[in-house]
């Protein structure tokens, strides 16, 4: 039966009568934490696929500290599930699993268990006692009856477990690491996964990953998402967290949006922990991670990595503690600046002695567990094309846009036209420096930020959204200067460029020449910056953002206003910025 009652289809004492296929094979899946079931899920489909003669089955397991979340995972995917205490009713011919940690019944089948993570890098906490125990490693009793196999994804992995506990031997199997197998499959996809997460060219994606527990990053520098965005530059950098789904499981989803909601609101990726973080990975310019897996798999597609923490339960001697002396270590210090130095001092290669103690037979992953199973079910693999090892596909869109920006120029002059080097960083968590005699700091804001003390103080109004015809944007203009009397620039995009309407009733159409259409915000804030420094008669300015430029060419749509132009030389006068 399923855990609402009902009567399981397709397996059970009488399933016979209600089933279509004729399966001569249960294969049951043990579902105990979001973690275990993701991994084997990301493994199965290319195993069974396309074969009646299998039936796969669901056997979800309470037991876990961290089982939140395995139902509705099970139930979004239309698994078919039972209840584990039914698990010895149905006789199945195997037991598939990546967690290790699961009673299984008396029987006679055998239990093939596949790593969560990568290899046996860990001690965790032991649910059985109070001490610990070597992740990855099943109880005595599955060993001792030569029920289990233990799939490895390198050869050193069969003495470690030999040494740890001598009744392993003979009951593991080579196969490599799946999951590192379709990581590599999916580099290719970089620029694909990068666009699907709201990256564009240009910009660095740094990914911060944490595993769970004391000694994780997250729990040593849970601000670290919130410091990076405010250091950052947003014209330069997208951030996104990755969270072990055990932390989700053991404290909520609503715990974790609630603790990083500020990082949210500022333009942090959250990443899915059932769909996205491999995504991420290949997507990223930069890993700032931990002892957990994925600052692993980060240095075996070669990606940069900061080290922000790393636990005492890493396993010395094992491939993952090597990444301790081996990886740069963040700091207290300022963040670009270690950023910088971890991107562009970064060789390829750099880890590739430890990582080759990790991972053995890349590609190869995939067919040899297929096969494996097929051996533990008596079933000879089905005929047919073999299926290659698939790249990811691109990830769920992640993340809002920022609505309220602060903004640094830095104006210089020239003979001929005027650059601005602009920085823009998220307003709910930039910290405005001193301005100087060419540096200014401003606050911009599009017209649906929803909190109006930052839409009400902003000097610079934006309008997001397609680009409109230029009669539409003139009134759409006046009416963002009207409702927000505080604002002394208002900005769109047009089909041309974008409109700038400044308070004294003038616009500007801004241009770029074999360039893409200018961004309205980058191109408000050269034409402030402007004003502010007192040039009002300019017709070009030089834009500079991190290594991209683009000149901007300005002709007058419309002359000041009579009324306006009286209003701004008198806010002028009282030491506001020149409206002109």
């Amino acid at each position: 039966m399923e855990p609402d009652g009902r009567v399981l289809v397709p397996v059970g004492p009488e399933a016979w009568r209600w089933r279509t296929f004729g399966s001569t094979r249960t294969l049951v899946v043990a579902a105990r934490t979001v973690t275990s079931l993701v991994r084997v899920l990301d493994v199965l489909p290319a195993v069974v696929h396309d074969d009646p003669r299998v039936a796969t089955v669901f056997a979800y397991d309470p037991s876990s500290a961290f089982n939140d979340g395995v139902l509705a995972l099970l139930r979004s995917l239309g698994c078919r599930t039972l209840p584990w205490a039914q698990l010895e009713d149905i006789k199945p011919d195997l037991l598939l699993t990546a967690s290790e940690n699961i009673g299984v019944p008396t029987g006679d089948y055998p239990v093939l268990v596949l790593p969560h993570g990568v290899g046996f890098q860990k001690f965790v906490p032991d649910s059985a006692g109070p001490g610990t125990r070597l992740s990855g490693l099943v109880a005595d009793e599955l060993l001792t009856t030569r029920r289990a196999w233990l799939t490895l994804s390198h050869p050193e992995q069969e003495k470690q477990l030999a040494a740890a506990r001598p009744n392993t031997v003979g009951r593991t199997v080579l196969v490599g690491d799946p999951c590192l197998d379709r990581l590599l499959a999916s580099v290719r996809w970089r620029d694909r996964y990068r666009a699907a997460l709201g990256v564009p060219d240009g910009l660095r994606l740094v990914l911060v990953s944490s595993t769970w527990g004391a000694g994780s990053l997250i729990a040593n520098r849970p601000d670290l998402p919130t410091e990076l965005l405010s250091q950052l530059p947003a014209d330069e950098f997208r951030v996104a967290l990755v969270l072990h789904p055990n932390v989700w499981a053991a404290h909520g989803a609503w715990q974790i949006r609630s603790m990083q909601q500020a990082a949210t609101e500022a333009g942090l990726l959250v990443v899915d922990p059932t769909n996205g973080w491999q995504q991420a990975l290949v997507a990223a310019d930069l890993v700032i991670g931990d002892h957990g897996s994925v600052t692993l798999y980060g240095a075996a597609v070669d990606r940069p990595l900061l080290l922000g923490a790393f636990g005492a339960e890493s396993v010395p001697q094992t491939a993952g503690y090597g990444l301790r002396a081996a990886a740069r270590w963040l700091d207290a210090g300022p963040l670009r600046a270690q950023v910088d130095a971890a991107v562009t001092e970064h060789r390829p290669g750099r880890f590739a002695e430890i990582t080759a103690r990790a991972f053995a037979d890349p590609g190869k992953a995939q067919p040899r567990i297929r096969r494996l199973v097929y051996d533990l079910l008596g079933l000879p693999v089905p005929d047919g094309p073999v299926r290659g090892t698939h790249a990811y596909p691109a990830p769920p869109t992640t993340g809002a846009p920022v609505t309220a920006m602060s903004v640094r120029t830095v104006v210089e002059r020239a003979t001929d036209r005027v650059e601005v080097e602009i920085r823009r960083y998220p307003a709910r968590l930039a910290v405005e420096g001193a301005e100087q005699e060419h540096l200014f700091w401003h606050l911009a804001c599009d017209v649906d930020e929803p909190d109006p003390r930052l839409s009400e103080s902003a000097s610079v109004l934006l309008r997001a959204g397609a680009a409109v015809p230029e009669e539409t944007g003139l009134a759409r203009i006046a009416g963002l200067l009207a409702d927000f009397p505080g604002a002394q620039l208002a900005a769109l995009a047009v089909a041309d460029g974008c409109l700038l309407g400044l308070r004294d009733g003038s616009v500007l159409l801004a241009t770029a020449r074999c360039d893409p259409p200018p961004d309205p915000g980058l191109a408000a804030a050269g034409v402030y910056a402007c004003l502010r420094l007192g040039r009002r008669a300019v017709s070009s300015v030089h834009l500079r953002v991190g290594d991209r430029e683009q000149e901007l060419w300005l002709r007058q749509v419309l002359p000041p206003s009579e009324p306006s132009a009286r209003r701004a030389r008198s806010t002028s006068a009282r030491g506001l910025p020149p409206a002109s």
